[in-house]
């Protein structure tokens, strides 16, 4: 776990303000400045966008962080392999661009009655697509050279800064909605365009024309691993949109404005747990090549047993406060808070078993990730069928995480029957219990009579001195206390020679 404390601190700044200005930006600003469609426009547009770019790499992102490990010690191999991807993505750009191009008339079908206005910027999700392509290969690079900061700055803080800007600009009346849209669609090319500079400044990246040598035996190894995960990619993929895709075909984009809102509460508290998965998903391919069986059982349950007290402990920070938190929201956005309770539990199953995904799809058992992922899709998609006409954005709620929860445990099982490696110990039941007694001591607290920002302050400092005071007093989690005690001295060090 050294190398992970690392890299850690800084990470966690940036992280941290990444959510902060996340949250700014859609918890806060999108809601009062925009209204419910508008922002249910904005964020199906990012989504749509993002599913183009999972569609364009053509599996190349996932090869880079499978065998990039293999290349690491030959700048010259390492720049051949990430041009060889590089050219691959950018044929892919050019086939998906023509499919979209082709679309419009099935959109206008689909969604010209209840949502107008994704029809008429559907080719907007173009450059969000075409600019995360390149943003994700670069990314996924770097990650293998265990250089996450960069990356990781440009993404959560300059373009998130960025679409604050762009919203005083709209809230000022400097610009209308169009150009907010326009600018928050094409900001996604300013992480690109600057890890593309980069690569070629350091020399990670460069167009000499070298060739890839490496066996006929090795590239066809590559090969069959892109076709087989890219095919098992596209299955899975249609999930991350599905549900804004579905609410807004069956209740328009009201309600996708509301779900996609309520969605980003989730992905805000996974954010510190996807900085921690950057900086230990390099090691496990590392670890299949020197087949250290070992060090990887280990990894998993430090990473599985970390991520748990970080989704747990972020889960009831909201929950808790959910009362005043939604107070600060219009009147039909109440229903968010119970689209927030299911999505949540099966977002922290996800958190929870997270690095599963990269052990399976780099493990030589690979192939068997194509069961799992196609059930995801057909089980999300037929609840959805059957919940969100009935219950509403609820319903989507209650579908994606039962399907989240499904997929993952299944995940784990087959990882451990195959490999005998599991991310469970005694203290994280523990740890589970200590959060379900304190969701039932809060339910049962006594309202203090105080206003709703003294009652956040209170809440807050309650959950944090409750939870996270436990665990690090009885030492649930060595990590998380060797950390707390590294950074302590590090600062009081810092303090004495200051």
């Amino acid at each position: 776990m050294g190398f992970i404390q690392k890299s850690a601190f800084r990470m966690m700044v940036i992280t941290t303000l990444g959510l902060l200005l996340g949250y700014l930006n859609k918890g806060i600003l999108f809601v009062l400045i925009l209204n419910s469609e508008e922002i249910g426009l904005l964020n199906l547009l990012v989504s749509v966008g993002l599913l183009f770019s999972q569609l364009a790499n053509l599996g190349a992102v996932n090869v880079i962080s499978k065998f990039a490990p293999f290349f690491k010690d030959n700048q010259e191999q390492r720049q051949s392999f990430l041009s060889l991807n590089v050219f691959l993505v950018t044929v892919g750009i050019i086939i998906f661009t023509l499919i979209t191009l082709l679309l419009n008339n099935q959109i206008t079908f689909f969604y010209g009655e209840k949502s107008a206005l994704f029809v008429k910027y559907f080719y907007w999700i173009l450059p969000i697509g075409i600019a995360n392509v390149f943003f994700l290969i670069f990314e996924a690079h770097l990650r293998s050279r265990y250089n996450n900061v960069l990356a990781v700055f440009l993404n959560d803080f300059i373009v998130r800064i960025l679409v604050t800007l762009s919203l005083i600009l709209y809230a000022a009346n400097l610009i209308n909605f169009h150009y907010l849209l326009v600018i928050n669609c094409l900001l996604y090319f300013i992480p690109a365009f600057i890890l593309f500079f980069y690569l070629l400044k350091t020399k990670e990246l460069s167009f000499n024309n070298n060739r890839l040598k490496i066996s006929r035996k090795f590239k066809k190894v590559i090969f069959n691993f892109s076709l087989f995960i890219y095919s098992n990619s596209i299955v899975g993929l249609f999930v991350l949109t599905m549900d804004a895709l579905m609410i807004t075909y069956f209740l328009g984009l009201k309600a996708t404005g509301i779900y996609t809102t309520i969605t980003f509460l989730t992905n805000a508290v996974q954010i510190p747990y996807r900085a921690l998965f950057r900086i230990a998903s390099p090691l496990v391919p590392q670890y299949w090549k020197e087949k250290n069986m070992v060090k990887m059982n280990e990894l998993y349950k430090q990473v599985s047993s970390i991520s748990l007290i970080i989704a747990l402990f972020l889960f009831l920070l909201i929950w808790v406060n959910r009362i005043e938190l939604f107070s600060f929201l219009p009147k039909e956005y109440n229903e968010g808070i119970y689209v927030f309770l299911f999505l949540m539990i099966g977002r922290a199953i996800d958190m929870y078993s997270g690095l599963n995904t990269v052990i399976f799809i780099t493990s030589k058992k690979f192939k068997y990730e194509m069961i799992f992922t196609v059930i995801l899709p057909f089980l999300v998609f037929f609840l959805n069928c059957w919940l969100i006409p009935s219950l509403g954005v609820i319903g989507a709620a209650i579908s994606t995480s039962f399907a989240l929860i499904v997929y993952n445990v299944g995940r784990m099982l087959f990882i451990l029957f195959a490999y005998k490696l599991h991310p469970f110990e005694k203290k994280q039941i523990y740890v589970t219990l200590l959060f379900i007694s304190l969701l039932g001591l809060f339910y049962f607290l006594p309202n203090f009579g105080v206003n709703k920002y003294l009652s956040l302050v209170i809440n807050s400092t309650l959950a944090l001195v409750l939870f996270m005071g436990i665990i690090i007093k009885l030492k649930w989690n060595k990590d998380l206390n060797e950390y707390i005690k590294n950074t302590y001295a590090t600062f009081f060090k810092k303090g004495l020679k200051a």
